[in-house]
């Protein structure tokens, strides 16, 4: 699984940097803090239960320092992960606020915990 991490960094930077690439008003403001994990659940894909995981995790775009969150779905073969989510953050208090938040932690503490089976999270700012 090692191994395979160094590439899902690379495609995750290459997915940004292609998907950020145009004109300047596309582009992300400097110090942006985007937050992605890709993670593999112990569900069946397509199963009501990751759909229910996937309803609850996207529900964490309600936390007011959130902007742009976005569930993913890998398709690659070189990884491990099926799925994925990326939302971005204005600075690091706003980062810090969705971690400590109280929805954020209960979903942490009682449904991912109990349902990840293996994940990878990279955190990054626009320079």
């Amino acid at each position: 699984m090692k191994f395979y991490q160094p590439i899902v960094l690379l495609a995750t930077i290459a997915m940004f940097m292609i998907t950020s690439c145009g004109s300047s008003t596309d582009s992300p403001e400097k110090g942006i803090i985007t937050h992605t994990v890709f993670f593999k659940l112990k569900h069946p894909k397509g199963s009501e239960a990751e759909k229910k995981f996937l309803e609850q995790a996207v529900a964490l775009k309600s936390i007011n320092t959130v902007m742009n969150m976005t569930q993913v779905t890998e398709i690659g073969q070189k990884n491990d992960f099926d799925l994925g989510l990326t939302m971005q953050f204005k600075n690091q208090a706003d980062y810090d606020t969705y971690s400590n938040h109280p929805d954020h932690v209960a979903f942490v503490k009682n449904v991912w915990d109990k349902e990840v089976v293996d994940f990878m999270e990279i955190d990054y700012i626009v320079e």
